[in-house]
């Protein structure tokens, strides 16, 4: 085997340590972000997927006693951002246009998010998520256009 091909051969593994490490990092620093606040965690993410979960609790409803949509828009926006992030580690990346769809209700327990990249061009990936409570209904929908920021410049152009 040349040495090109033994790089080939060890770069995925290499490139799933970097990932694990980074995701880790992510995890430890989203603690004292919003993420931590919400109360998200990280089921199983790779590059261009990944699964959050959350215990919704009373503090995740609102005054009807279900959970609180800005709570499943949220969950769908970390998710989708989570599989970008993972997917562009060099680059920063925000959410930059974001649709959903309310389509259950969930009053407490367990919700889990899943999230995936559908397609990438230049510098616009486009995301679509879901979210279902414990017995598996689907309680929201959404998708998202999130943009690489430039590298001269956090706000985009360049």
């Amino acid at each position: 085997m040349s040495h090109e091909e033994t790089e080939t051969v060890r770069q995925p593994e290499a490139g799933r340590r970097n990932a694990a490490e980074y995701l880790e990092r992510l995890s430890e620093e989203a603690q004292a972000s919003f993420w931590g606040d919400l109360g998200c965690e990280v089921i199983r993410a790779e590059a261009g997927r990944a699964v959050i979960g959350l215990m919704a609790e009373r503090r995740h409803m609102n005054l009807i006693g279900i959970v609180h949509g800005g709570v499943l828009m949220s969950m769908l926006d970390n998710a989708m951002g989570l599989a970008v992030m993972l997917s562009c580690t060099e680059e920063k990346t925000v959410t930059a246009h974001m649709n959903t769809h309310f389509l259950e209700n969930a009053k407490s327990g367990r919700i889990i998010c899943e999230a995936e990249i559908m397609h990438r061009i230049g510098r616009t990936i486009t995301l679509q998520a879901s979210v279902k409570d414990e017995e598996g209904r689907l309680i929201a929908w959404g998708s998202g256009a999130y943009r690489i920021l430039s590298k001269s410049g956090a706000n985009g152009v360049g």
